[in-house]
């Protein structure tokens, strides 16, 4: 049996997407499709909101049977990283379940560690399509898809606190002059960027300023993303603005947020 994999990700845009084709001897094609909704959650640990709900819908032709795989995550400078790391202290219920063809599942997920935690918790919780027992002597290919829903947890008391640590020229991955920007959040809990505005400023070899904008939240998130910032931790992000020179010096101003 081969497994090829191919990952969709945007991310921390939301949920991240696998969808691995399992090729046993022939070619026809079983395929489901599925929506998640959310796909990003926000907890805290103690209050009301220690509980949220995300739902499944299996807009597919068969049943879908799915498992709930939860992952702890780790910040690092451009997002996170998945861990071994023990996940106990997030439950997800039902564990798995069968969604009929045009139905919904609703699964319960939940904080059930400590109640003042001393910094974010963040989660991947895994929806992953199993796939289907054949019958004895038959061959097909299965696309199995599985969302990834980003869940994060902070404590009622606690606080994010970023600022801008640094700010320089870059590039995209076309080759255009954007900027790329490292905040730090020394606060006790996560934050997004998309929930605030950044000023870009660009001058030149004799310090005039050549380029100035000012990008709002839902910029941001259409062009990035949410731009999640754990707790005690920094983080890089790319920002493609059309800055009008690859030299000169770059400086960034995070701003309160604004209604968007």
């Amino acid at each position: 049996m081969k497994m090829f994999r191919t990952r969709i990700a945007r991310a921390f845009k939301g949920a991240s997407l696998m969808a691995s084709a399992i090729l046993t001897l022939a070619l026809p094609i079983a395929a489901q499709a599925t929506t998640v909704s959310p796909v990003m959650v926000d907890l805290q640990s103690s209050g009301r909101r220690v509980v949220a709900n995300v739902s499944v819908n299996n807009t597919g032709a068969n049943s879908l049977p799915v498992e709930i795989v939860v992952t702890k995550l780790k910040a690092n400078a451009t997002g996170f990283e998945q861990t071994k790391d023990n996940a106990e202290d997030l439950l997800v219920v039902p564990p798995m379940a069968l969604i009929a063809p045009g139905q919904t599942q609703t699964f319960r997920v939940q904080w059930i560690g400590d109640p003042d935690i001393a910094e974010s918790n963040h989660y991947y919780v895994g929806i992953n399509q199993v796939p289907v027992k054949l019958p004895e002597g038959k061959s097909a290919v299965q696309v199995v898809y599985n969302f990834q829903v980003l869940t994060s947890v902070s404590s009622p008391q606690r606080k994010p606190s970023l600022v801008v640590k640094s700010a320089m020229p870059a590039k995209t991955s076309e080759g255009k002059p954007a900027a790329s920007v490292t905040i730090e959040n020394s606060g006790a809990a996560h934050d997004y960027l998309s929930q605030h505005r950044i000023r870009i400023t660009q001058t030149d070899a004799n310090g005039q300023q050549v380029f100035e904008k000012t990008m709002n939240g839902s910029e941001f998130q259409q062009a990035i993303g949410y731009g999640l910032v754990a707790s005690h931790s920094t983080r890089t992000v790319l920002i493609p603005m059309p800055l009008p020179s690859e030299t000169g010096a770059v400086s960034a101003a995070l701003l309160d947020p604004q209604p968007q």
